[in-house]
């Protein structure tokens, strides 16, 4: 048995008003959460989405699929890009800070990520987006919004 994450980043303008929505399931197992925040972008709650579930797990002996219908997120860690980012110190890149997070937590776990076509029936895709849409305007992101 795997644990499966479904996670979708929203913004309302980029950068504007955004959130993130995470369905997680493990067996018959559902947890759902959100975060919005007041000024972000689009790219930094896909990513965060992730890291968020990622840190809510408890076991890292368990195998971890993780479904996005962002390309940044899927592509940035399925073709590596991100570790030669880390190798350069992420020098010119965007959202280092989140990048540095989740490196944090990549290492602990066994995942596997699947990309997902956005806004194509795909149910748990779906629910995620009605979440983080549900939950924009929230807290500060206080790294972006001292850029």
């Amino acid at each position: 048995m795997k644990i499966e994450i479904f996670t979708d980043g929203a913004c309302s303008g980029n950068p504007g008003p955004g959130a993130y929505g995470i369905v997680m399931r493990y067996g018959d197992k559902v947890k759902e959460y959100s975060e919005g925040f007041r000024k972000t972008t689009n790219n930094r709650m896909e990513l965060l989405a992730v890291i968020k579930a990622l840190s809510k797990l408890k076991r890292f002996d368990i195998p971890v699929t993780v479904y996005s219908d962002s390309k940044y997120v899927i592509d940035s860690i399925s073709k590596g890009w991100v570790f030669g980012w880390e190798k350069t110190g992420f020098r010119g890149k965007k959202n280092a800070d989140l990048w540095r997070r989740y490196l944090e937590l990549h290492a602990k776990f066994d995942i596997e990520y699947t990309w997902v076509k956005g806004h194509a029936g795909h149910p748990e895709n779906e629910r995620c987006d009605k979440l983080a849409t549900s939950a924009a305007y929230g807290n500060i992101d206080s790294v972006y919004e001292s850029l």
